[in-house]
């Protein structure tokens, strides 16, 4: 086994290339790099070392501490090819546990490297390390990776980019540059303090101070004007811009003054290609676009911006973060004009956002979508209430504490051990239960008049599914404390959106307009406000695998739940043991 050390995106990072004896040959190093210049040979593994530290870092004019990888924040992207195999070795420097998701990633057989905390693995604690070992199979496109414990992800975040096979060409013009857009949330404050916080009191948390593009708030806000993204391009070219929103609770609407985008992907999956001048991209959520610049362009600058989708109630930043798309022209100097920003649609624009999301279609027609269903399951996604202990003054609902749950159940994680760790070694001793209910257990008026009690039940609730089970999901929103859209993760698949609408969902009427021929495949669908979205995959994967709410309120609040897939009958169809370095709780 031979290794060779490069630096790529500022990003460290060593190749492994397997099935070698001997020596490297001094001609090959010259291939290993052509390689990360776009090629690749199947067999490679790539390592990537993550150091967790803190580093110092100043936005609106203040200096704070955050969490990082190897000092860079957003973190650097962590390139490799279908086909290929990633370590990543994460060491942590710092205080806080952690631990790494690496998200979109199947992780087929692989569960252990999955990354929630408590879920698949314990985190990681201070001088610890721990190997995330996977390999990529049957994806390409633009995933991204993220801490996956409290919310730590705010900082510690960056692109996961997955490039096709050698001599596989995009099933789209060849780019001029690929560019990553990576969207997040700046607080002022310790977001670890924030939502500590808010846990305490049971109201909501604190919202950001700004948003940010690729780590940087833009000339909108205050002190910020030197803090400006800048994506330099020149006429009559095209860009794939790599979209990845990675704020902690907050859709996002994103426009590019007096240019349209081709949109070509959504989760690392290719759909059929679709005009649009607006972008709409939930938490967890990619989208890769095309951005054709002009040839002839009326100015040398034209702003980018985004602004929040929201339709809760309570507070939530309503600022907007631009960026400068700036052309490259020869013999003109930088426009002197005031850039105008192409008014962003509402915050409650819901008709905008699903007007967009209907345009997603599958590129391969027919998809793989499964044509008829083993088990069906209703779930309902929303808010509620736990009731505040006693001698003590709660700021939720009524003087209760914020709550939020599927099917009325408030997920609980466990604090002393994993649930991939309880279930693989067959020794549950009380730590989660299989009894996660298939549909609500009092059925109501879901997006109408919402009940007096918003009381959740509390407890670690999973599903239990054999193996290649078919499986459809109707995830309902309630208009409990407020109707509002949900980005629903699930780790370990994609899964094929057949249908969305809104109100409640109608078992007889809505199936018969499902799309079971072309269904856009994700792995995070944002659920219409007071509405519903069905979608359906194929248990093919053992493990424990989460499924929840991507804003990060929500989640932690318990807006999540687990499913445990058996193990099939074939050697191939078994989840392996765990690794040696499985962090200890």
């Amino acid at each position: 086994m031979n290794k060779l050390s490069l630096h790529f995106h500022g990003l460290p990072f060593s190749l492994t290339l397997q099935h070698m004896a001997s020596p490297i040959p001094p001609f090959l190093f010259s291939l290993f790099i052509f390689m990360h210049l776009g090629f690749s040979v199947q067999g490679i593994t790539r390592h990537y070392p993550f150091n967790v530290q803190l580093h110092n870092v100043t936005r609106l004019c203040k200096t704070k501490t955050i969490l990082t990888v190897n000092g860079k924040f957003p973190g650097a992207p962590v390139v490799a090819r279908e086909g290929d195999r990633v370590v990543i070795n994460v060491t942590n420097h710092v205080s806080n546990n952690v631990s790494f998701h690496w998200h979109g990633i199947r992780q087929l057989l692989s569960g252990w490297a999955d990354g929630p905390a408590y879920v698949t693995q314990c985190p990681i604690q201070t001088g610890q390390s721990y190997a995330y070992n996977f390999s990529i199979t049957g994806q390409r496109g633009t995933l991204w990776w993220h801490a996956h414990i409290s919310w730590l992800r705010a900082t510690l975040h960056g692109p996961l980019i997955i490039l096709p096979f050698k001599n596989t060409s995009y099933p789209f013009p060849k780019p001029h540059k690929e560019v990553p857009i990576i969207f997040g949330e700046w607080f002022n404050a310790d977001t670890e303090a924030v939502i500590s916080q808010a846990l305490k009191t049971g109201g909501g948390p604190n919202v950001s101070d700004a948003y940010t593009i690729n780590g940087l708030p833009g000339p909108l806000y205050n002190c910020s004007a030197n803090e400006t993204f800048k994506l330099r391009v020149r006429p009559g070219k095209t860009y794939l811009l790599r979209m990845i929103n990675a704020a902690l609770n907050d859709e996002l609407f994103f426009k590019i003054s007096n240019h349209t985008f081709t949109v070509v992907e959504a989760d690392a999956v290719y759909v059929k290609p679709f005009e649009t001048d607006i972008i709409v991209i939930a938490p967890g959520q990619t989208t890769n676009v095309l951005l054709k610049t002009k040839t002839n362009p009326s100015a040398t600058t034209f702003y980018m911006a985004a602004s929040p989708y929201f339709t809760g109630q309570g507070t939530f930043d309503n600022t907007t973060v631009a960026g400068i798309l700036q052309y490259k022209l020869p013999h003109k100097t930088s426009s002197t004009t005031p850039l105008k920003i192409q008014p962003l649609p509402p915050f409650n624009a819901t008709s905008v956002v699903a007007n967009f999301s209907s345009k997603f279609r599958s590129l391969a027609s027919p998809a793989n979508v499964p044509q008829t269903v083993d088990k069906k399951f209703l779930f309902t996604v929303g808010l509620g209430s736990n009731p505040c202990p006693k001698n003590k003054t709660c700021q939720g609902p009524n003087g209760s504490m914020f709550a939020a749950s599927m099917n009325n159940v408030s997920f609980t994680n466990p604090t002393t051990v994993a649930l991939l760790q309880t279930y693989f070694s067959g020794r549950n001793n009380g730590v989660y239960t299989t009894d996660f209910p298939a549909s609500p257990l009092v059925p109501f008026n879901y997006t109408g008049m919402p009940p007096n009690n918003t009381r959740v039940s509390n407890g670690t609730k999973t599903v239990v599914l054999p193996f290649n089970t078919t499986v459809e999901v109707v995830l309902q929103d309630t208009s409990i404390l407020g109707a509002e859209s949900h980005p629903l993760h699930l780790h370990g698949y994609n899964f094929y959106v057949v249908g969305q609408g809104f109100g409640n969902f109608d078992p007889r009427k809505d199936p018969a307009k499902f799309n079971l021929v072309d269904p856009v495949e994700r792995n995070t669908i944002g659920v219409p406000s007071g509405g519903w979205a069905a979608i359906r995959f194929r248990a093919d994967n053992p493990g424990v695998w989460f499924m929840h709410c991507h804003f990060e309120v929500h989640l932690s609040w318990g807006l999540k739940m687990a499913w445990i897939v058996l193990d099939g009958e074939l050697p191939g169809q078994k989840l392996p043991p765990p690794p040696a370095d499985l962090p200890t709780c």
